[in-house]
């Protein structure tokens, strides 16, 4: 007979497949909703930014945009909090119902919202008044789904079942990108910045209600409450574990900000340093987000046969390398075919990380602050690399030194490899699948590290 404790305490090889596979894809349903919604604002601003914030040229316009784009960001810090002590206690399910409500709502008052024109600087209030509350929905999904899928994944297999989660974000950013392109073409320039950009909104609120229902037949991945420790989900409980929380913040930084340069911001960046028309730029980011999304799961079962750790450091070491010169050379690109080739060889690089980011934050904690664990540490580091990206890329255009922006995205890259390289072994010491002794042997190569440091000197 399958309990929860049987599920909490790792034992999930009697869940039948039919059962494990129909939990995963609620799961990853509800993630492709909830980041359609929140990408869906960075991919419809390029028309609504003027309606919100009529001062000012478009670049002024985008900064504006890009400022409350990033702010959801810093809202998913209080989202992981909240929603990582809900987990931990009240179960994974419940967290990831209430957030879909959440975005639902967010999406739900964008669509309606009045303009300037109408109700003057209220309607920018409201505009952020909205993203704060799909900041904060984020903030609970990444955390909550990530730990989910590791917990009911079978053990070999986690990196593999984890891609799916990366997939359906892609797949959510993809699917946004899409309706922008069909809207795009159904409607005139004029429609688009006078109502078009609103429809996108409307589909996404309506999208969240049929998660919901998926959601509630989910099977449950955390004790009975009657077995759990007090301290579940709480900060105290998760500063036992300060070397996983800087391990996570370090990683969350630089894949953050490489993915959200590759992908978000990058369909403003071939429209306005690359040269190209912004229906061609949605066609280049269309194609390489469809080769990106399905190499998903490739890359997650070849990171089941390396280790997590290896394939996170691969990355680290790629991005850090290739980053500028792709950078520049995309922004000389003369050609579309040119310019996505270059967006693809981003997003191979990026594909070594994304199916193994979640599995690999969820095996740094017990399972009492799991999901805690892995949404606040992450939700603090995509704050501040990942939500202003855009804002910054777009900062050190505007002043003359785009170029500095691709430095930073490398040395944040590097400093994600270091986090990386600084672990044991996660088969034989994570806490999903080894003996749960990451602060151990971290201090351990920590101290073989400053060794070999100071026999080299």
């Amino acid at each position: 007979m399958n309990t929860t404790n049987d599920i909490a305490e790792g034992r999930t090889h009697d869940i039948s497949n039919k059962l494990r596979v129909k939990s995963i894809l609620s799961a990853c349903a509800g993630n492709l909703v909830e980041w359609y919604d929140f990408f869906i604002y960075a991919y419809t601003s390029i028309y609504f930014a003027a309606l919100f914030f009529p001062d000012g040229n478009q670049t002024t316009q985008l900064m504006a945009t890009a400022g409350i784009f990033a702010v959801g960001f810093f809202m998913r810090p209080i989202g992981g909090w909240i929603f990582g002590y809900i987990a931990d206690n009240k179960g994974r399910k419940i967290a990831m119902i209430i957030s879909i409500f959440l975005m639902c709502g967010g999406s739900l008052l964008i669509a309606f919202l009045p303009t300037y024109e109408s109700i003057g600087v209220i309607a920018p209030l409201l505009l952020l008044v909205a993203r704060l509350m799909q900041g904060l929905s984020v903030g609970a999904e990444y955390g909550t789904g990530a730990t989910y899928i590791s917990e009911i994944s079978r053990k070999g297999t986690r990196c593999f079942f984890g891609s799916f989660q990366y997939m359906t974000i892609i797949a959510g950013q993809l699917l946004a990108l899409l309706t922008v392109s069909v809207l795009q073409f159904v409607l005139s320039a004029e429609e688009m910045r006078a109502w078009g950009w609103r429809v996108p909104f409307l589909i996404g609120a309506v999208s969240a209600i049929i998660v919901v229902w998926l959601r509630r037949h989910m099977v449950e991945t955390i004790a009975n409450k009657k077995d759990k420790n007090a301290q579940a989900g709480t900060i105290r409980e998760l500063m036992k574990y300060k070397k996983a929380i800087i391990v996570t913040l370090f990683i969350t930084m630089g894949c953050s900000l490489y993915f959200y340069t590759f992908t978000s911001y990058m369909q403003k960046f071939l429209v306005l340093s690359v040269g190209l028309p912004p229906e061609k730029a949605g066609f280049i980011m269309t194609a390489a987000l469809v080769l990106f999304m399905f190499l998903q799961p490739v890359f997650g079962a070849l990171a089941d046969r390396i280790g997590s750790r290896n394939s996170m450091m691969l990355f680290g070491l790629l991005a850090t390398f290739f980053v500028i010169p792709l950078m520049q050379t995309l922004q000389g690109a003369n050609d579309i075919w040119t310019a996505m080739a270059l967006v693809i060889a981003g997003l191979l690089i990026a594909s070594f990380y994304t199916p193994v980011t979640g599995v690999m934050k969820a095996d740094l904690y017990p399972a009492n602050v799991r999901v805690l664990g892995v949404s606040l540490p992450y939700a603090i580091g995509n704050a501040l690399c990942g939500g202003t990206a855009e804002y910054i890329a777009l900062y050190t255009r505007s002043v003359g030194v785009e170029s500095h922006f691709y430095i930073y995205v490398a040395v944040m890259t590097f400093l994600s490899f270091v986090a990386a390289w600084m672990l044991p072994d996660l088969k034989k010491h994570g806490w999903l699948d080894g003996d749960g002794k990451i602060e151990e042997m971290t201090v351990l190569r920590n101290k073989k590290a400053a060794l070999i440091s100071d026999t080299q000197l």
